[in-house]
C-alpha cells in the first residue's frame, strides 16, 4: 500500500488540483448572486455617498443666525438649491447637501419661532467619496457572495457581479448492504450519506445532486465513473482492498492519476483523490464520519481552488479535555462549543457528529492535554 499522505500536506494538493480547472464564469443580478463566488472583482460605478448629503433630519443654515426658514423643505432624491447666506431649511435624511451650507442644526436641538430658526449647530454632514471612491474595488475576486456584500454592491451603483459557475458534483453510493428508505432490517444498512452530502455539496460551493446507488460489481463502478457529466464525481465506500472493493481497479482501469491516495488521519484514512479523462474523482470512506472528514480534507479544499477563494485556513480551539493522539496520524477529534470532546464519535457514528461544533486537530506523534490550544476546524453549516 502507499503510504499515507500527510493530512495538511493531502489539503493543500487538493487546492492545488481544483486551482488546475478552470470553471465558466457569468454575470447574475445581485439577487441571485447570493451564495456565489466572484469571478471578478467588483468596483463602484458611483462613489459613496454620490453626494454630499446629511444623517440626520434638521435644518440646513447658511452665515449667522437666527436663520430665515425657507418655504421649501429639502427632501431626499431631489437636487439640491444652493442656499442663501442668513437663510435656513428644512432637510430630511439622506437629502443632498443645499450647496453653500455652513452648518446642521439637528432637529431635537432647534427652536423655530416668527418664521426663523435657531440652535447650535455644526458642519455635520457626510462628505462624497467618504465611503469608497469611484472605481476603487469593493470586493475581490474569490468572495462569496452574502447579503451584506450584495447590499454594498447596489449602493455603490452595481446592478449585476460576475460569479463563477459552481463545480456540478456526482454522488456514487456503493454497496449492495445499503437501503435508501425505511429503517434498516435483515441485515441492510440505511444509507444516511445520500440524504447528507448533497447540502454538504451545496454548503462548499459546489452544485450537489441526488446520490445515485452503485451495485458491487466491476461493469456497474465502471459506468458510473466512465461518463459522469461532472466536473467531480464522489464515491462512497470501496476505498480499501476488500472482496467487492472495485474503485481501485475501476480507476486502474481508466487510467486514473492518484493526486492522493489515503491520508495519515483518524477517523478517515482510506480515502483518495484522483483524475481521469472525464473529470476529478474523490473517493470517500464508507463510514459516515470518515466519509465528512474525507469531504473537509480533499473536497472542500479542492472547490476552494476552483472558485479561486483563499487557500483553506484554520481557526483555533482551547480543548477542555484531554485527547489521546493517533500515533503517526492526525487525529481530528469531535468537540463541542465548550472545546469539549463529544460522545458517540466512532467513524461509523454521526450522532457525535450532529452535537459538535468542529474537529480539534490533534498532530501526529502527540496528544492534548486539557487548556491546550489546537487548530480547529469548523462544521459551520453541517452540523449546527
Amino acid at each position: 500500500m502507499n503510504t499515507a499522505t500527510d493530512w495538511r500536506k493531502a489539503r493543500d494538493i487538493a487546492y492545488r488540483v481544483g486551482q488546475g480547472i478552470t470553471l465558466a464564469s457569468h454575470s447574475v443580478p445581485l439577487t441571485d448572486a447570493i451564495g456565489h463566488t466572484l469571478a471578478e472583482p467588483v468596483r463602484a460605478a458611483n462613489p459613496l455617498p454620490a453626494f454630499d448629503t446629511v444623517a440626520m433630519d434638521g435644518y440646513a443654515i447658511r452665515g449667522e443666525g437666527p436663520w430665515r426658514l425657507e418655504d421649501t423643505d429639502q427632501l431626499a432624491g431631489t437636487v439640491a438649491d444652493p442656499l442663501s447666506s442668513g437663510h435656513a431649511r428644512r432637510i430630511a435624511t439622506g437629502a443632498q447637501l443645499p450647496p453653500g451650507t455652513d452648518g446642521i442644526i439637528r432637529l431635537e436641538d432647534s427652536t423655530e419661532s416668527n418664521g426663523q430658526v435657531n440652535g447650535p449647530h455644526q458642519p455635520d454632514w457626510r462628505h462624497v467619496g467618504e465611503e469608497i471612491n469611484l472605481g476603487d474595488t469593493l470586493f475581490s475576486s474569490g468572495r462569496t457572495v452574502t447579503p451584506a456584500l450584495a447590499g454594498f454592491a447596489a449602493a455603490a451603483g452595481n446592478d449585476e457581479v460576475s460569479v463563477w459557475s459552481p463545480p456540478t458534483t456526482r454522488l456514487a453510493v456503493f454497496g449492495d448492504e445499503l437501503v435508501s428508505q425505511g429503517p434498516a432490517r435483515d441485515g441492510k444498512i440505511r444509507d444516511s450519506l445520500g440524504p447528507m452530502l448533497p447540502a454538504v455539496l451545496d454548503s462548499l460551493g459546489a452544485a450537489g445532486s441526488a446520490a445515485v446507488h452503485v451495485a458491487d460489481t466491476p461493469e456497474d463502478h465502471l459506468r458510473a465513473l466512465e461518463n459522469p457529466h461532472s466536473t467531480i464525481t464522489l464515491t462512497t465506500g470501496g476505498t480499501m482492498h476488500g472482496p467487492v472493493d472495485y474503485l481501485h481497479p475501476t480507476l486502474q482501469r481508466l487510467n486514473a492519476t492518484y493526486h492522493v491516495n489515503t491520508v495519515a488521519v483518524r477517523p478517515g484514512f482510506p480515502m483518495l483523490l484522483a483524475e481521469t479523462d472525464s473529470g476529478i474523482v474523490c473517493g470517500l470512506p464508507g463510514n459516515p464520519q470518515s466519509a465528512l472528514i474525507a469531504i473537509v480534507t480533499l473536497v472542500a479544499p479542492l472547490i476552494d481552488g476552483m472558485l479561486r477563494r483563499d487557500p483553506p485556513d484554520l481557526s483555533t480551539v482551547t480543548v477542555a479535555d484531554d485527547i489521546a493522539g493517533r500515533g503517526d496520524c492526525t487525529r481530528l477529534a469531535l468537540v463541542d462549543h465548550d472545546g469539549r470532546l463529544v460522545a458517540h464519535h466512532g467513524s461509523a457514528m454521526l450522532r457525535g457528529v450532529a452535537a459538535a461544533r468542529g474537529f480539534a486537530v490533534v498532530p501526529p506523534h502527540a496528544g492534548a492535554r486539557a487548556g491546550q490550544e489546537l487548530s480547529f476546524l469548523s462544521l459551520s453549516g453541517i452540523s449546527y
